[in-house]
């Protein structure tokens, strides 16, 4: 017969062994079965057009003359500065570029990250245009980017990663980390700005 002292430390090692299993599920193996990770088209590098040409993020991703923001640019962008005709390149991802978009004069089909809910109405002009918020406050800094990140698609809502955050954990150090509700509600609490559901919720 057990004595209780050594059914006490079999019970904590029991516990010990399931929290360290269920951790382990929880944080390594449920994140791989719950995201897909999908391809871009091609890389983009915003290096080459943020700090090597200086461009600033809305030569590309501008305002409409009506102020609605256009958000990810449309080909006739690219067209602006690269002759497809003229544009050859050693570099694969430019070459697949050319041939594949350019020279077909075929939109690129780019996976958005920041892509949010039906439910949620998310205007660029106060922000940027009125509250003169820079883009890397809730993107990051971009212009430093070579690779663009992997896209990953939550299984069941069909959204980016990038929305709920890349920890599981949803523990967010920069204010570009994630794309939720009570990050959108906090930094309007800091500005003083109005958190009411019509805000954000048309």
């Amino acid at each position: 017969m057990s004595s209780p002292h050594r059914s006490f430390w079999s019970g904590v090692a029991y516990f010990l062994s399931g929290l360290v299993l269920m951790l382990f599920v929880g944080w390594w193996v449920f994140p791989k079965v719950l995201y897909s990770q999908k391809t871009q088209p091609f890389n983009f590098a915003h290096v080459k057009h943020g700090e090597n040409l200086d461009l600033e993020c809305d030569f590309c991703h501008a305002f409409r003359s009506d102020g609605s923001y256009q958000g990810i640019p449309k080909l006739e962008s690219c067209t602006e500065c690269h002759d497809p005709d003229a544009l050859q390149s050693e570099d694969p991802q430019e070459a697949l570029f050319a041939e594949e978009y350019l020279k077909k004069d075929k939109e690129i089909p780019w996976l958005v990250y920041s892509r949010q809910p039906p439910c949620v109405y998310f205007s660029h002009v106060p922000h940027v245009k009125l509250a003169n918020i820079e883009c890397k406050a809730c993107h990051g800094p971009k212009e430093q980017e070579e690779l663009l990140p992997p896209y990953e698609e939550n299984r069941l809502s069909g959204y980016s990663r990038n929305i709920w955050g890349r920890r599981i954990s949803g523990i967010k150090v920069n204010s570009w980390d994630r794309m939720k509700m009570d990050d959108c509600a906090e930094c309007h609490a800091e500005r003083g700005d109005s958190n009411a559901c019509f805000v954000c919720h048309k």
